[in-house]
């Protein structure tokens, strides 16, 4: 039976990650809410035939506009917010039976998997909501229904907001492919911009947009919006987090490893939770890396791992730290792991092969370059032919 649940979701040209999203939740909802902002693709016939109510918005640059949009159209008792790129996993909906269920909850918080991501590889978003006509989103990029919830708090102090403990959603909207598809980038760049020159104060906005010219390569004019964020003392500790975490970011690439330190170091004291800081402290081990300090960095790797034991980039990553303190069959193990989690993961590869070569176990090396090789080429990425050029160089690689 589903659950009294309401899907609402704005879309607009979304035809291929569509049918897998609603596929998701067909059982688990009651009813499905999709608003479209002016699509050119089957969006709308896809949305139709699976059962969804569909309304049309004019796109106005503003999401909290359209979010808001979808949710006067929905008849349940709760609300479920998905983007076209998530999708629920299966395993999480017995927690939200549950949550949705405890009479003192307005939000649950849900745990999102960010696929293809390295630096922030889970976050928590406010998705799942009771269907009141106070709660609503705000802000026109990176919209929340955070300051409308706080304000009914404190009216009303007995309302609770809970946080599901599994990872309830998978997000694809961050990958590269589907970054250069939407052009994601300079959308956020311009309405994030947009937004600030009205809030210059706004610290939430400062750290997001820093993000945008982070993921550019613009430095910058990154360094110069975190420390106007950094200047405002915002209160909210995942704002401060994502501040601190960029930080150290900007500090690690310019070279300045002793401030990139200071600064994930304050990120990972936050009283935020531990998955959202996985970013700070898979970072921070990779600097010791750099510096060559083996030690430091595996035991962070260790705590990261700790955190998020099915996170494949964490064992991976202690593999890095095992083979620098030449502790080789522990790092076949750690790279072995890793690759259950995730049999794409083309580096974890090749660091088997360079292990198994210092063992002098030639033919398994070349098992596993050969398998790094064709994997980084059905990718799409240089790096498997230029693997292949150098191994075949050191005369480690027959051609084949």
């Amino acid at each position: 039976m589903a659950l009294p649940v309401s899907l609402c979701m704005i879309v607009r040209d979304e035809a291929p990650c569509l049918p897998t999203c609603l596929a998701s939740v067909r059982d688990v909802v009651a009813e499905i809410i999709v608003v479209d902002t002016g699509s050119t693709d089957d969006t709308v016939a896809i949305a139709q035939a699976h059962g969804a109510k569909v309304e049309f918005f004019s796109w106005q640059d503003d999401f909290a506009a359209a979010r808001n949009y979808s949710l006067e159209f929905a008849q349940q008792e709760w609300i479920l917010v998905l983007d076209a790129d998530e999708v629920l996993i299966p395993s999480a909906v017995p927690g939200l039976q549950a949550a949705i269920a405890d009479p003192q909850v307005l939000v649950v918080n849900l745990w999102r998997q960010e696929m293809g991501t390295q630096q922030a590889p889970y976050s928590l978003v406010s998705r799942l909501f009771r269907n009141r006509p106070d709660i609503r989103f705000r802000g026109a990029y990176h919209e929340l229904i955070d300051d409308s919830v706080a304000e009914i708090r404190r009216r009303e102090p007995h309302w609770q907001v809970a946080t599901l403990d599994a990872i309830a959603l998978q997000h694809w909207g961050y990958t590269q492919a589907a970054l250069q598809t939407h052009n994601k980038q300079a959308r956020a760049r311009r309405l994030l911009t947009q937004a600030l020159a009205q809030n210059p104060q706004d610290a939430y906005l400062c750290a997001k947009l820093a993000a945008v010219y982070l993921a550019e390569n613009a430095d910058d004019q990154a360094l110069s919006l975190l420390q106007q964020a950094l200047a405002t003392q915002p209160t909210e500790p995942l704002v401060q987090y994502e501040i601190h975490f960029h930080l150290g970011l900007v500090y690690q690439r310019r070279g300045e490893a002793h401030l990139a330190q200071q600064h994930y170091q304050t990120a990972m004291a936050l009283p935020c939770p531990p998955l959202v800081k996985l970013g700070a402290y898979t970072n921070l081990g990779s600097l010791y890396q750099e510096q060559r300090a083996f030690h430091q960095a595996r035991t962070l790797f260790e705590q990261a791992i700790q955190i998020a034991p099915d996170w494949a980039l964490g064992y991976y990553n202690l593999g890095l730290a095992l083979r620098g303190l030449n502790q080789l069959p522990a790092a076949i193990q750690a790279y072995q792991k890793a690759l259950e989690l995730d049999p794409n993961l083309a580096a974890a590869h090749q660091n088997l092969g360079v292990v198994w070569c210092k063992l002098g176990d030639l033919p398994r090396a070349q098992q596993h370059w050969r398998q790094a090789i064709d994997l980084y080429q059905q990718q799409g990425s240089p790096v498997g032919q230029q693997l292949e050029q150098e191994l075949r160089t050191l005369g480690l690689l027959p051609h084949f």
